[in-house]
């Protein structure tokens, strides 16, 4: 499917973006293996998510949806508790899913049964040792294809033992898939991240019965059992970052997003666009199942640049293409390092967003871990991939909001992957 976005006159509305998608793969992944029922509203119909779902309900977990007025799911999940999954010796598929490969990583590693955990050409070139490393440290007994999905679990049930394990990148992902293991383990495991990253998994969990103790950049965490919980999933900033974006680099924008998750550690994007001197508030804030959410009103902006390096970037990782967006029609240069991570996701980003860049005729150096960009005061038309990664497509259709003329996106379609309506949406907040 092919998109054209032409720049519009002004920007206005109210959005409610999807689920956070964060949020929704933890609560099915972890009330699917506690004690007692659950019922979980506003979850993400996102391919990733659909992919967790599916995954788990082929392993014989009793999950009963519907859909919602909006575009979240209420789900119903039976727990299984300390059990194993009902069905074994499964070829299981998580799609263009990360998260999904690795946190059940994390699950399988105790609960084997002869599981092989795969995905799309995508996700079977992205690298998982930084998961099966640690887990078999723990004693799993996890193979791959070197160091590639497929991954092969035993089909013996392992008995996991605590680490002491220092994390060489700090990753949400790796880091919930150790956490996960852990609490099947036979003793404590100590993890030590380099820099804070997201911390969904240490909030639901703990509020779910895990023993987890947390002391700056270290994790401390004892074999426990899970206790199911019910919880309304709250919108995602991810998704929302591209409208946020929209609305501070239109000349003439003002956008509310609704019922945004707020998590601190979610929450980069926002406060490098408060050192770029955008115009943003946060309102209506209260808190749902153990994370903050609030509304988030933008309008239009002078922007300046920044440098974005080191510990901020595990808290922004994903939303770095829309802040590219934002960089280019800043006053001045803005430097993004030590982003080396955005080489091993959906598509090369740094390379993908360097593309993307120069079509739209915009001065940069894309470095080995990063990007350097010289802001422009006008962004070019034209035609452009979208490299099968939805972060992409969804920033290329917000450069076409502000370019000087219109922007065709080819394979727009691969925004589906985390927002189905996401040009439906642009659409609405462009037609006055």
């Amino acid at each position: 499917m092919n998109i054209t976005v032409s720049p519009p006159n002004t920007i206005r509305g109210e959005l409610i973006t999807p689920s956070d998608k964060s949020i929704s793969h933890r609560s099915v992944i972890f009330n699917s293996i506690s004690k007692g029922i659950s019922n979980i509203s506003n979850f993400s119909d996102g391919d990733d998510c659909i992919s967790t779902l599916e995954v788990l309900k082929k392993l014989g977990v009793k999950i009963t949806q519907s859909n919602q007025n909006n575009s979240g799911l209420s789900l119903r999940i039976e727990g299984i508790g300390e059990n194993l999954f009902p069905n074994n010796n499964l070829e299981l598929n998580a799609g263009n899913s990360g998260t999904t490969i690795r946190l059940m990583s994390g699950i399988l590693a105790s609960k084997s049964n002869g599981y092989t955990l795969t995905g799309d050409i995508s996700l079977c070139s992205r690298p998982m040792e930084r998961i099966t490393s640690p887990l078999n440290l723990m004693g799993a007994n996890i193979n791959s294809t070197n160091g590639f999905p497929p991954l092969y679990f035993s089909e013996k049930k392992q008995i996991l033992k605590g680490i002491q394990y220092s994390m060489p990148i700090s990753s949400a992902q790796v880091k919930s898939a150790v956490i996960l293991a852990a609490l099947n383990a036979k003793s404590d495991t100590a993890i030590t991240q380099p820099s804070l990253s997201r911390d969904h998994s240490e909030r639901m969990l703990t509020s779910m019965g895990a023993k987890i103790k947390l002391i700056n950049n270290l994790i401390h965490v004892k074999p426990s059992s899970l206790s199911s919980i019910d919880l309304e999933i709250p919108g995602d900033i991810s998704s929302a970052s591209y409208w946020i974006v929209a609305g501070l680099i239109h000349k003439n924008a003002e956008l509310t997003i609704k019922n945004v998750g707020v998590n601190p550690s979610r929450i980069g994007i926002l406060n490098v666009l408060k050192r770029m001197k955008a115009n943003f508030s946060l309102t209506n804030n209260k808190i749902i199942g153990n994370e903050p959410v609030a509304d988030i009103n933008v309008s239009s902006s002078e922007l300046i640049g920044t440098t974005i390096e080191g510990d901020e970037i595990p808290l922004l990782i994903d939303e770095i293409p829309i802040i590219c967006i934002a960089a280019s029609l800043a006053q001045g240069q803005t430097l993004i390092k030590d982003a080396n991570e955005l080489r091993v996701k959906e598509s090369d980003r740094l390379e993908s967003i360097s593309n993307v860049l120069s079509k739209l005729n915009v001065k940069h150096i894309n470095n080995n871990d990063g990007i350097l960009i010289f802001g422009s005061k006008k962004l070019s038309g034209g035609t452009h991939k979208t490299f099968g990664d939805h972060r992409i497509a969804m920033s290329i259709g917000i450069a076409g909001l502000v370019s000087e003329d219109s922007i065709n996106i080819k394979n727009a379609e691969v925004a589906s992957i985390s927002y189905k309506d996401f040009w439906s949406h642009l659409k609405m907040i462009s037609e006055q």
